[in-house]
């Protein structure tokens, strides 16, 4: 290593220029050697002098509960190094998500669509649904609508840094068959005369719009 000749070590350059109002100075950071005040004389073959090469490390993280899509995460001094011993920079993690083939994410909500069939429905049954934790059962009530939202308190995924969790909906479709065989036919044709198969929706249940606005809030 040696003085820089452009700056004299000082790491600065100093500018006179002339213009129509008088001298102007102006002082710059030194070009020949970036502002360190020396340069160097005998480079490393591997390095070409700048104290860094061209390399991969595996470095272990810390994840925390309820990341999402977009997120940013910062893992001071495992970036790039700095020139000649300078100071490294930060290795930034950007979050993605690999989507669920049955559970979708909304914030801190899970939602899962549950397709039930025309009797379980109509006579009620116990169900496993998936979350996020493993397999729950849940309790279908005889007479349960399609669009019924049910409500797993706390089966959702946790905040970050946070306390709270949100929960999981499950949202109930009503699997219509699309082959029916000839005796099917004729049961069917025989109870869709029955008023107790005329719809008749009550009135104090919450309307489709309301059943979306609580399902993501």
């Amino acid at each position: 290593m040696q003085t820089c000749g452009s700056c004299n070590g000082s790491g600065q350059v100093r500018r006179v220029q002339n213009t129509f109002l008088g001298q102007m100075q102006t002082v710059t950071t030194c070009p020949t050697c970036n502002g360190e005040g020396t340069t160097v004389t005998a480079k490393c073959a591997s390095c070409k002098g700048e104290g860094r090469v061209y390399g991969e490390e595996t470095v272990s993280i810390d994840i925390p509960a309820g990341v999402q899509e977009g997120m940013q995460m910062n893992v001071s001094g495992k970036g790039n190094a700095g020139e000649r011993g300078g100071m490294a920079g930060d290795l930034i993690i950007l979050i993605e998500e690999e989507p669920h083939k049955e559970l979708h994410r909304e914030g801190l909500n899970v939602a899962y669509e549950l397709h039930l069939s025309f009797t379980d429905a109509v006579f009620g049954t116990q169900i496993e649904v998936p979350t996020i934790d493993g397999r729950a059962k849940i309790k279908i009530p005889a007479g349960t609508q399609g669009g019924k939202i049910f409500r797993l308190k706390g089966k959702g995924f946790p905040a970050v840094n946070a306390y709270n969790k949100g929960d999981q909906l499950i949202q109930v479709s009503i699997w219509t068959p699309q082959n029916l065989n000839a005796e099917e036919k004729a049961m069917l044709e025989k109870l869709k005369e029955s008023s107790n198969f005329k719809p008749h929706p009550d009135k104090s249940e919450k309307n489709f719009f309301d059943k979306i606005k609580e399902m993501f809030s």
